[in-house]
């Protein structure tokens, strides 16, 4: 009897094992980099975070151009003893504590820029969350991996930017 219930064990365990590789998986996979590169929200973000960095830096310059001035005239004061400067030096030290409050409040870690930067990719990033979602429904598939992050192979008919970015561009114009 013993002999008898060993093979249809085993054939039993063949067929579920069949059973499991036949639902397999299905998985496809994004490059994340390609959609920053070519979703034009991701570029009109990039865009404008450029635009209010380069004015952050000009109003930076200014004001350390205004600091440098203001050394220049103590040290010109202060070599011709003509008096101790000691208005300059004070505005000097103000100066100075602005330059690094200013630098503080737009670039620091917890700056203006840091902020806004969070907040546009934070949006954009929920849209192309919907529409990998999207995809990854309409699809049937188990996983959508990102390519850019790891991903050492994969066969391109399994790569599903292309249909992000249609999803993204058909979310960009419901809104």
């Amino acid at each position: 009897m013993k002999q008898l219930l060993r093979p249809i064990f085993i054939i039993g365990i063949m067929l579920g094992l069949t059973a499991s590789a036949t639902a397999q998986l299905k998985i496809g996979y994004i490059l994340s980099e390609r959609i920053r590169s070519e979703f034009e929200e991701f570029k009109d973000a990039e865009s404008q975070l450029q635009l209010e960095y380069r004015k952050v830096q000009f109003e930076f310059d200014q004001r350390v151009q205004k600091l440098d001035s203001l050394k220049q005239d103590y040290e010109v004061k202060r070599l011709m003893s003509l008096d101790r400067g000691e208005s300059i030096k004070q505005e000097i030290d103000q100066t100075e504590r602005q330059i690094q409050t200013y630098q503080a409040e737009k670039v620091g870690p917890q700056g203006e820029l840091m902020r806004k930067q969070a907040q546009l990719e934070y949006d954009i990033l929920g849209k192309v969350k919907k529409a990998v979602d999207k995809v990854a429904i309409d699809g049937g598939f188990d996983y959508i991996i990102d390519a850019s992050v790891g991903l050492l192979y994969f066969k391109s008919k399994y790569d599903l930017t292309d249909d992000v970015l249609h999803e993204l561009g058909k979310l960009g114009s419901d809104n």
